[in-house]
């Protein structure tokens, strides 16, 4: 339907929708949708309907296709209305059913109409008709055509001249109170909608107002179609893209603009400290520290990320890119996210280089110790820190922090390395990531970031094996697990909860560390777990590490930061309950040395269809790319530009970076031609966007 003059006095896109209230006291319903999120007129225009079409012309019933809208007429024959038995409705009103046939007005045919949870006032209605006017989408019922809770009569009137609109509840507020606020919009407003820049793509060939207008049915019902409502949504998410791409050249433009100190190291100190190596680089760690190297050497704050699968050697990176800036005389703090990590870093740090003056911080750090590591910090005197979350604390400062490196980002909140970056002035950032990012994925949300890839894994590894074990093959499974262990291979099993729970069906550490002790009598069974204290928690890796342990039972605790190349069996059970990238990551842990690595993903009972379609994904493919590409599929994207990184939400409404991803890369393709072509067009746009803190908060 379209908007009408509006009574209210001149509005915006951005006045609150108080304002279309004909009333001077507050509307409860408006209320209830500032409260569902929707606080200005702005918003209300990205509520999108949940289907729009125009209203269907009356037609004899014979047309009347399952499915599809349809608009008939006719007298009534039969009309039976019985109480919903059990059901009430607001104030404990008695409801309805309703059974209606109808006989068509310009046939002999006859048409069944029914109505579910009537108010009184509607089977009022229903009862004083002889002849009916209705809407809605014919249904086979007993080989019989019937409509179910058709629009009748007056409420058809109102869509008589232009479309069915049907909006989605908002706070328990009715799609069909949404439409009225909707249609409350004057129409002279719907014209005014300013784009960001017009001569852009798709901007140029069809405006932002164009396609609300279509979407919202405020074009004449001749204009529209199907292929333009598809062309108005592709719009939408060209505009969603265009402002995200904006955002993250501003992040780019003003990390460039920025002076860093510069670092770089003579070529024979280089060779020294390669040559001190256990082993040559690959290629690919080659080209990532050229990288690095170029970056420190700039005179700009590096923001780089090294994605490289698990077991590929980004650590070795690391330790290349920590060993040119405290060689030059500053500091470097390397963020993990779980203590073991932490450890097994500060353990290959100092096999590397003995004499680099470094500390380990981590929560389980007596209270002394992280005092006398602050003093040493704030001195200078310690050049490299490895820890945890406490290396951002407010305690912890830097003399000179020329290098962060946060391993494992997706573990921390932007806001978390934020503090570890700002505790330097312009410091070089480092991010590793060993969850491989898809090119969307990259594009959309670290467009910010340089990026560098390791895909060659160093030589001599045999490579794992996976696969998927159900009931029927359990004990196949238990015999291969004891025929490796009697080589003197290591196992984990790996399980999705530490005790019992009432609520949830799931196996658990501490009844199946019992369970396979008897299992495997001959051998050591040891748990792992988040209940244990640090030191206990390091003893049992210790013991692990000797050989001491067979079999270690453990929660995800070990996806990051073990490293034994004995242990070759990796058997995680109630895979389902795991993200396909966590099952990747555990998958990782295993043929890391000259050993060949096996992995189980062990079902105690059958699973739904598509959780073993997911599970297929990871038996099939050692490619982390594919699986980060499945994952995303699964747990969503997040909001690019808050401190919120969970996949459960996102700031658009309609692009989706997995499924849109030829409108990202043309948006992206349109914002490089314009910065070439045009820059004066847009610096005004981002000069806006660089007073923005959410946009610049990792600036």
């Amino acid at each position: 339907m379209r908007s009408k003059k509006s009574p209210t006095p001149r509005l915006s896109w951005s006045s609150p929708l108080q304002d279309l209230s004909r009333s001077k006291k507050p509307s409860p319903t408006i209320e209830k949708l500032e409260a569902g999120g929707l606080r200005t007129l702005h918003d209300l225009l990205w509520l999108l309907p949940l289907r729009i079409y125009p209203t269907p012309q009356e037609r004899p019933f014979r047309d009347a296709h399952l499915g599809a809208p349809f608009k008939g007429r006719g007298r009534i024959i039969h009309t039976e209305i019985r109480p919903a038995f059990g059901r009430r409705g607001k104030g404990n009103i008695l409801l309805y059913n309703g059974f209606v046939v109808v006989r068509d007005a310009h046939s002999s045919e006859t048409l069944s109409l029914r109505w579910f949870n009537l108010y009184p006032n509607q089977k009022k209605l229903i009862e004083a008709l002889d002849e009916i006017s209705f809407m809605g989408e014919p249904q086979e019922y007993k080989a019989q055509k019937q409509i179910i809770n058709p629009q009748v009569s007056e409420a058809i009137t109102e869509e008589a001249s232009g479309y069915i609109a049907e909006y989605p509840t908002v706070n328990k507020v009715s799609g069909t109170h949404v439409r009225k606020f909707i249609d409350l919009i004057p129409a002279e407003l719907w014209d005014e909608l300013p784009q960001i820049l017009p001569e852009l793509g798709y901007n140029k060939e069809f405006s932002l107002s164009e396609a609300f207008k279509t979407l919202h049915g405020q074009i004449p019902v001749e204009s529209f179609s199907p292929e333009l409502k598809f062309r108005a949504i592709d719009r939408l998410i060209y505009e969603e893209f265009l402002i995200d791409q904006i955002k993250i050249l501003v992040r780019r433009k003003l990390t460039k603009r920025k002076s860093a100190k510069k670092y770089a190291l003579p070529e024979n100190s280089l060779k020294k400290i390669l040559t001190g190596l256990p082993f040559t680089l690959t290629q690919d760690q080659e080209k990532v520290f050229g990288d690095i190297k170029k970056d420190l050497g700039s005179g700009h704050p590096m923001m780089r990320m090294v994605q490289g699968d698990v077991g590929s050697g980004k650590t070795i990176v690391a330790y290349l890119a920590s060993r040119v800036i405290t060689e030059s005389g500053s500091q470097v703090a390397f963020m993990c996210p779980t203590e073991a990590l932490a450890m097994q870093h500060f353990e290959t740090f100092q096999q590397l280089c003995p004499d680099l003056p470094t500390d380990l911080l981590l929560g389980s750090t007596k209270a002394k110790e992280k005092k006398a590591i602050a003093s040493r910090l704030e001195s200078g005197e310690t050049k490299l820190v490895i820890g945890t979350h406490s290396l951002f604390q407010d305690s912890v400062n830097f003399k000179d922090l020329g290098l962060a490196i946060i391993d494992e980002q997706h573990k921390f909140g932007v806001d978390q390395r934020l503090k570890l970056v700002g505790k330097g002035e312009a410091t070089h950032s480092l991010i590793m990531t060993a969850t491989p990012i898809p090119r969307t994925l990259s594009l959309a949300q670290y467009g910010d970031l340089d990026l560098s890839f390791i895909k060659m894994m160093p030589a001599g590894r045999k490579g794992i094996k996976t696969r998927i074990t159900e009931p029927v093959n359990y004990s196949k499974y238990i015999d291969f697990v004891k025929a490796r262990l009697r080589l003197g291979e290591q196992a984990y099993f790996v399980f999705p909860a530490i005790d019992e729970s009432e609520v949830l069906d799931l196996q658990n550490v501490k009844s199946s560390l019992e369970k396979y002790r008897k299992s495997f009598p001959e051998f050591k069974v040891e748990a792992l777990h988040g209940q244990l204290k640090s030191d206990e928690k390091q003893a049992v890796v210790d013991e692990f590490k000797k050989g001491r342990i067979h079999i270690l039972v453990s929660t995800s605790v070990i996806e990051v930061g073990i490293n034994i190349p004995n242990a070759t069996i990796m058997s995680i059970y109630n895979p389902e309950r795991f993200g396909l990238s966590s099952l990747h990551q555990l998958r990782g842990r295993v043929g890391r040395g000259e050993k060949p690595g096996f992995c189980f993903l062990v079902l105690d009972k059958e699973i739904d269809p598509q959780g073993m379609e997911r599970l297929k994904v990871v038996e099939e493919n050692l490619d982390g790319f594919v699986i980060a590409e499945e994952d995303l599929k699964f747990r969503g994207e997040g909001d690019l530009f808050g401190v919120d990184q969970s996949g459960s939400t996102t700031s658009k409404k309609l692009a989706n970076f997995l499924t849109h991803s030829h409108i990202l890369e043309k948006v992206v393709r349109d914002l490089e031609g314009l910065e070439k072509s045009s820059p004066e067009l847009l610096a005004p746009l981002m000069e806006k966007y660089a007073q923005d803190e959410r946009i610049t908060l990792l600036v």
